[in-house]
């Protein structure tokens, strides 16, 4: 690739259900210059997430849809080659919100310069959005007390082994949800958890129940569907759920089909004085980031939360991988190295 050519994947159309390749298109341009008190960044890394299918849509959210035919959003971690600006010179790392291209513009709104000594990716992953939507969601929502039981789905990625970690340092019991027998053995052996359960194993609800006897304290919500129906028979009187993704539902079109849920939900709320509470990381940023990064920073030198990385190369296969995390097909935290 020519250091003077720019490339970056596009929103081509909106997909309706599932995502597919089509859904994306590669362009090609001419790299930028910086104006004054602009950088141009060249990206290194491009972390591709669930949220980015929230993004695709034109549904009425939390943030604004890509626009079709715009760079598709992400973080990046990028590396400085040009600057104009007083507070940024050529070859410093900084934390970007780039997109999925190779060079991009900043005026140095939202970078944050990286520590060399740590791996570049952690501040996409444990050090980076993911673990700090972890540790906000988990410590204010859920609030886990020692000896209580806390569940997590999804629990193999990189939010959800936060949680069964973090909860485990609390004094708290980790019952890690995963789809498949390796993510379960990673939960296990890699991350630590109590328990970690196959949500495909046609008795999950079962076993679920089975790992849960006196029942859920805490359900950090990653996924809903037929996980979220196995887990409300079992919360707890005052059980805290911080709702923070619902990935079996995000390509999910049209009416949902059976019956209406939402009376039996609402039911369990009432006399079980449940507090469901949904979060988007940010609201918890200027308050608790310099905590998190030092909490976190210092659990992942001791060891006691550990992080796995499932990397791939080449900005031309993130569309193929962002459809596979969908489908959770990734192992850890989803990175593109470019």
């Amino acid at each position: 690739m020519s250091q003077s050519i720019n490339q970056r994947v596009v929103l081509a159309k909106r997909p309706v259900g599932r995502p597919d390749p089509n859904d994306f298109r590669l362009e090609q341009s001419s790299v930028p210059s910086p104006g004054e008190g602009e950088v141009l960044l060249k990206v290194e890394y491009l972390s591709l997430d669930p949220y980015m299918r929230g993004r695709m849509s034109d549904a009425k959210s939390y943030a604004e849809p890509v626009a079709v035919g715009a760079t598709m959003v992400g973080g990046t971690v990028a590396r400085v080659v040009e600057s104009r600006h007083p507070d940024y010179a050529e070859g410093d790392l900084v934390l970007s919100y780039s997109g999925w291209q190779r060079y991009a513009l900043s005026d140095g709104s939202g970078l944050r310069r990286l520590d060399p000594k740590l791996p570049p990716t952690t501040a996409l992953g444990v050090l980076g959005m993911p673990g700090f939507t972890a540790y906000s969601g988990l410590l204010t929502i859920g609030r886990p007390r020692p000896g209580e039981t806390v569940v997590v789905a999804a629990a193999s990625g990189p939010v959800g082994s936060a949680v069964g970690q973090i909860a485990r340092i609390k004094g708290a019991r980790a019952v890690g949800i995963a789809g498949g027998a390796e993510k379960c053995r990673l939960l296990r052996e890699h991350f630590g958890f109590d328990v970690a359960l196959d949500h495909r194993a046609p008795d999950f609800a079962a076993q679920l129940a089975q790992a849960c006897p006196d029942g859920i304290d805490v359900y950090f919500e990653n996924v809903g569907g037929k996980v979220w129906d196995a887990v409300l028979p079992l919360l707890n009187e005052f059980a805290r759920v911080p709702v923070c993704g619902l990935i079996a539902q995000y390509n999910a079109h049209g009416r949902a089909e059976g019956e209406d849920r939402l009376p039996a939900v609402m039911y369990a709320v009432l006399s079980r004085s449940l507090t469901l509470r949904g979060f988007i990381q940010r609201e918890f940023v200027a308050e608790q980031f310099p905590s998190f990064l030092r909490d976190m920073g210092g659990w992942v030198e001791s060891g006691e939360v550990r992080y796995l990385e499932d990397v791939v190369d080449g900005l031309e296969n993130a569309p193929g991988a962002f459809i596979g995390l969908l489908e959770g097909a990734n192992l850890g935290k989803l990175i593109v190295r470019l």
